[in-house]
């Protein structure tokens, strides 16, 4: 009797366990430690790309490496601004290692790695940059300028290359951006109108572009606080007038940004530019300051062109004389200028300073014929009493 019980509360026991309980959960067991195992694996994947990832460490203290200072002298390739004083004529000048700074090298492929010998720290960076700026820049002794501009874009270059190597951030990298802008951007209004050779506005224009975005991402991502933030907003929306993503960009700033009065200037701008009403904008744009007007300059052909263009329809009247200091005042230029202007889109200036409109004589100057340069004077007259330095430095 006591078997026969037995044994059916054994079986009893077994029917409640279902068929191929206990190796299913034999492999469930199994699976769990193969993904736990998985996982590390990925972990340590991840982890092992991040060390890869990890920017190098700079440990060049000099504003060129040694290496290359050698290089160059040893191939004749230092420039002027970089030799020794008095060995100029020798047939391989001395190279200065207070004067030589590393020059830009394009990336090729199959090159190796760059050496942490040749990389620079953020400080040394910066302090290359403050060195293009007071020695070279703003120097009153070197000349010719395309010559001081070109060799100070081509450094400027290679210290954006150090910083994407570093991933550089924080501060001193804000500090060199807006540097960078700034010299850009007086570039931009110094070498208007000079030959294609000498200077390309449209490479200075991207290379600009490219700044402008990097600064603009790093007060957008960094700590802060950013003290000229306003100052460099404002500056970009003044040099992409009438830019749908300028002008989006400024109007998603905080409030206490866009209420700041470089800000609401900049958009009373953009606004009169969107607008057509071009007398306005000429005449706020004498409320701007010396490197706000040159960020504005390269938009003033394209503004007194159209209002002289509205004005030869307005006024297009055989019994029509306008004034032409009026006209003048109008376009913030000379009187003198604004004749030379006229003339060269093709309106009438009589000898008593009449300005005969017409929208049929109204034409398009002959490439060449507009000389961009003198009509700078809204710009130029800002610029009394300021030095380069200062101007790039943002002490003006």
């Amino acid at each position: 009797m006591n078997r026969r019980r037995t044994t059916r509360i054994t079986q009893s026991q077994n029917s409640r366990i279902p068929s191929g309980g206990w190796r299913r959960q034999r492999n469930k067991q199994r699976c769990q430690s193969e993904s736990k195992t998985q996982k590390n694996e990925v972990e340590e994947d991840d982890q092992g790309k991040e060390r890869k990832e990890m920017a190098p460490r700079a440990f060049c203290q000099a504003m060129c490496p040694a290496q290359e200072l050698w290089d160059r002298e040893s191939e004749n390739r230092l420039h002027r601004f970089e030799v020794v004083p008095g060995t100029e004529k020798l047939r391989k000048p001395m190279g200065d290692p207070t004067r030589a700074v590393k020059e830009y090298s394009r990336p090729a492929a199959g090159k190796d790695v760059i050496k942490p010998s040749d990389l620079r720290p953020a400080d040394v960076l910066l302090k290359t940059v403050c060195y293009l700026i007071d020695e070279i820049a703003g120097s009153p002794s070197l000349s010719p300028w395309t010559e001081v501009y070109s060799f100070v874009f081509d450094r400027l270059r290679s210290v954006k290359q150090d910083m994407i190597i570093q991933r550089l951030s924080g501060q001193n990298c804000v500090a060199i951006l807006e540097r960078t802008v700034r010299f850009h951007i007086y570039a931009s209004y110094r070498l208007c109108g000079e030959p294609l050779r000498f200077y390309d506005p449209r490479i200075n224009d991207t290379h600009l572009q490219e700044y402008l975005s990097w600064l603009f991402d790093c007060y957008k991502t960094g700590s802060g606080p950013y003290p000229n933030q306003e100052e460099f907003q404002a500056l970009g929306l003044l040099y992409n007038l009438g830019s749908s993503p300028a002008t989006q960009h400024v109007l998603e700033l905080p409030e206490r940004l866009r209420q700041t009065p470089s800000i609401k200037l900049a958009l009373a701008i953009n606004q009169a530019f969107l607008e057509g009403n071009h007398v306005r904008l000429l005449r706020l744009a004498q409320k701007l300051d010396f490197l706000q007007a040159c960020a504005l300059h390269r938009h003033l052909v394209t503004c007194r062109r159209h209002l002289l263009l509205v004005y030869s329809h307005g006024y297009n009247s055989r019994n029509c004389r306008f004034p032409l200091d009026r006209l003048a005042q109008l376009l913030s230029l000379e009187t003198s200028l604004t004749a030379e202007l006229c003339q060269v889109y093709g309106i009438e200036v009589n000898q008593h300073n009449q300005v005969l409109f017409s929208k049929s004589a109204f034409t398009e100057p002959e490439q060449g014929k507009l000389h961009c340069e003198l009509y700078h004077s809204i710009v130029s007259e800002k610029q009394r009493g300021l030095s380069v330095k200062s101007v790039i430095h943002g002490c003006a």
